[in-house]
């Protein structure tokens, strides 16, 4: 297909790469297993590239479709050599990340407004919220939007104290209150101080915990709640972050996230430090919420605005 003969930039392609090294070598690794010696996808081929899928954390009900789809593909052809699967393999898994494209980002940018943007970020704690909060500023300043954090996760000291660390590192404002208070305070405070700043993008830190469901989604709602009277439609975007490394519990903990409020994009960290970046595949297709953002490295740079076309390319990449 011609979409992946679309030039990329270099220095990204080469850290995406880089960042997957991990996932594509063990995949690529089994699939050449797979293929060795046939001189036809048959139903034990077929057998044996599910289990491949499936280990590499892409997820059973994601895998099936894509067995459905090589099925009908391969049915009239006398021979699929290594090559031939691989492009196959290329095509239908990005033909089903387009299935969840809406209106898919090529930069670190937001719709321009009379109000600041406002996004409010999601996820467990360890999943990489606090640092995907400090790389978004980053990326957001550098493209010479005002940004203002809001640590509105008050349930934990560390949160706080993380999140100011990397306002100052990036060199942009933080509202914060003590441990303990109320989130929707900090929610308003912040977007108050946006409106006040005339900023460009609010980035509002909320609650890193699941033990009580029940709890977050009230808590949650009330901070849109607030939100929506400060600046009008605020949250404009939920952010959900999850840690990549985690397979599929992070798609475990996809699905709590989206019981507890209406999530409308996804950040997925850590995948340069496991072989089962194949989550990315599958979470996008089974929650039907696009992903947004991957993190394939610790350098502040190494958040990267997700291009389906770019990720599948270097998941099959052998260079």
């Amino acid at each position: 297909m011609s979409f992946f003969k679309k030039i990329f930039s270099s220095d990204k392609k080469e850290t995406l790469d880089k960042g997957l090294e991990k996932t594509k070598s063990s995949f690529l690794y089994k699939l050449e297993k797979v293929v060795v010696g046939k001189t036809t996808v048959d139903a034990e081929t077929l057998d044996h590239l599910e289990e491949v899928l499936v280990s590499s954390d892409v997820g059973v009900d994601t895998t099936l479709k894509i067995i459905d789809r090589i099925e009908v593909r391969v049915k009239s052809d006398k021979y699929v050599g290594l090559e031939e699967l691989n492009q196959i393999l290329k095509e239908e898994i990005a033909g089903l990340l387009s299935e969840t494209d809406h209106g898919e980002a090529e930069d670190f940018t937001v719709p321009q407004s009379e109000y600041p943007h406002v996004i409010m970020v999601v996820g467990v704690n360890g999943a990489g919220k606090t640092t995907t909060i400090g790389k978004l500023a980053h990326q957001f300043k550098a493209k010479g939007l005002k940004v203002v954090l809001g640590a509105a996760d008050t349930f934990r000291a560390a949160a706080i104290d993380q999140l100011v660390v990397w306002a100052d590192r990036v060199g942009v404002p933080i509202i914060k209150q003590q441990m303990g208070s109320d989130p929707a305070s900090v929610a308003f405070d912040a977007l108050s101080a946006g409106l006040a700043q005339s900023a460009d993008v609010v980035i509002i830190d909320t609650a890193g915990r699941l033990h009580n469901k029940i709890n977050l989604m009230n808590e949650l709602a009330k901070v849109k709640r607030v939100m929506d009277k400060v600046i009008p439609g605020a949250p404009h975007e939920v952010l959900l972050v999850l840690d990549g490394s985690t397979g599929q519990n992070a798609f475990q903990q996809a699905q709590q996230f989206t019981k507890a409020t209406e999530v409308t994009s996804l950040a997925i960290t850590k995948l340069d430090g496991t072989a089962k970046g194949g989550v990315v595949i599958g979470i996008s297709d089974q929650l039907q919420i696009p992903v947004k953002y991957i993190g394939v490295g610790e350098a502040i740079q190494d958040l990267q605005v997700f291009n389906k076309y770019e990720f599948v390319d270097s998941f099959f990449n052998r260079s």
